[in-house]
């Protein structure tokens, strides 16, 4: 629950900044939103260009939110074993070489995101590489190569560039008709708030849908990069995990193992086992 009150708390700071400015710095320039035309694109400049920023310096972001080490040259036989098995799923799933790196962790995790399929990052924490066997370790790296190679970082950007245009876009006029026939500002805008946050809830109902859903082709990717049992095994390994993912942000949506929330309407992940099950109906 506090997970859930903390990112209403977070949205509503976010949807604050950008409702400032829509409504208020956009006019002292001489940008009026009356006409629904002007409304959308400029809902579409804030919720598209907003999103597809944040994918091109998610690595950046990625490495400093967790403090990953990259391998640029491998100092033991783990990391050689780490750089080995990533650029031989790599090649099998036809994509670039991304960056191979380890963050400190306790919990059993790993991510991956980047700007495309040949510009991306593959990430493990300390806690996987101390707790899973290399079976298990492959698989989950293999999971992780299946959201590169299926291109997940653009789609779910994508996705919530285009759930955001359309929560600005309708949050106003809603708002509008809400507020006809009153000349006050501050409630316009304050209803405008209001909407923004029901309306982005809604949305993230949408986009954990489609994340859930992804999470199932990276299980079967994953299957097919490194070998259903060893995929099962790993997930298995994770249902037995008692550490809560540390990630944050939109790392959660790549990671191998997600965060609990008090609905699965807004879990990135489907539960363990669903996933589990899936794989084994494949077989």
């Amino acid at each position: 629950m506090k997970r859930i009150l903390l990112f209403i708390a977070t949205n509503f700071a976010i949807l604050i900044v950008l409702g400032i400015v829509l409504n208020i710095v956009l006019p002292l320039m001489g940008i009026h939103l009356q006409d629904t035309g002007g409304l959308l694109m400029i809902s579409a400049v804030f919720g598209l260009g907003g999103s597809f920023i944040s994918l091109a310096i998610s690595k950046w972001i990625a490495k400093r939110s967790v403090g990953a080490y990259v391998i640029e040259e491998p100092r033991n036989a783990q990391e050689e074993w780490l750089l080995k098995t990533v650029k031989r799923q790599a090649v099998k799933a036809g994509v670039g070489m991304p960056e191979v790196a380890i963050y400190d962790s306790p919990d059993i995790n790993a991510f991956a995101t980047g700007m495309n399929k040949n510009n991306a990052l593959v990430a493990v924490s300390s806690g996987l590489l101390g707790n899973m066997t290399a079976d298990e370790a492959e698989a989950v790296l293999g999971h992780e190569m299946s959201h590169i190679a299926n291109g997940d970082m653009v789609t779910m950007t994508l996705l919530q560039g285009v759930m955001n245009t359309f929560v600005f876009f309708f949050a106003r006029i809603v708002a509008r008709a809400v507020s006809r026939g009153s000349d006050n500002q501050f409630f316009y805008f304050m209803t405008v708030m209001a909407f923004q946050i029901i309306f982005g809830m809604l949305a993230s109902i949408i986009v954990m849908w489609f994340s859930r859903y992804r999470e199932f082709r990276a299980d079967a990717g994953g299957a097919n990069l490194a070998g259903r049992e060893k995929m099962i095994n790993a997930l298995k390994r994770l249902q037995r995990n008692k550490l809560e993912s540390q990630l944050n942000g939109q790392l959660v949506a790549f990671g191998i193992s997600g965060k609990q929330a008090f609905s699965e309407l807004l879990m990135s992940h489907p539960p363990l086992e669903k996933r589990i099950k899936a794989l084994q109906r494949q077989a």
